[in-house]
């Protein structure tokens, strides 16, 4: 890993925002494409998803879900709970940046893509008591949409199908649907 990366990473713990934030960027970017140094930060992005400081939390979740292509030992497939954890993270902008990024595990392969569909599913399921309901559901049915798009895979359609169909809410029902035309 060359040194302005590593910098980087360094940085998305600090505290001055703008910093944090130019790091967040540059790690999001270079991890793009698979990266030769992903196991050299892997523990470290799996603390991040418990920093005190939620942009960390943020941050981590969202450049693991990045280096799942990076990931030959299928780490990600040990490691998956604690991102689904962060979809219910007590600051909701947190837990949204998590679930609108877990579409790039579910697309890496087939074992990710089961991991990643049975969480997606439960979490539809259970979320209808939290706050955000609305929000959770739509963006578990992008994310899902997202993997579609990407692996042409129907029975993806069809289970986001039938999680819209446990929709009560004729309305919400109707929304969710757009995503699937």
């Amino acid at each position: 890993m060359d040194k302005l990366t590593r910098t980087h990473l360094e940085n998305i713990r600090s505290k001055d925002r703008e910093l944090q934030n130019k790091a967040f960027f540059y790690i999001l970017n270079k991890t793009e494409k698979p990266v030769d140094w992903a196991y050299d930060v892997w523990d470290d992005m799996i603390a991040g998803l418990s920093h005190e400081d939620n942009h960390v939390r943020a941050i981590a979740a969202q450049i693991l879900c990045n280096l799942a292509k990076s990931d030959p030992k299928e780490r990600i497939l040990r490691d998956f709970n604690a991102l689904v954890e962060v979809t219910k993270d007590e600051r909701f902008v947190t837990a949204r940046h998590c679930m609108q990024a877990l579409w790039k595990i579910g697309i890496v392969g087939k074992k990710q893509q089961k991991i990643y569909m049975d969480a997606l599913e439960s979490r539809f399921k259970e979320c209808i008591t939290e706050r955000n309901t609305t929000l959770i559901r739509y963006d578990i049915l992008q994310s899902m949409r997202n993997v579609y798009d990407m692996a042409k895979d129907g029975k993806i359609k069809e289970k986001a199908l039938a999680l819209i169909e446990l929709e009560e809410d004729p309305k919400y029902r109707k929304k969710y649907a757009t995503l699937w035309r």
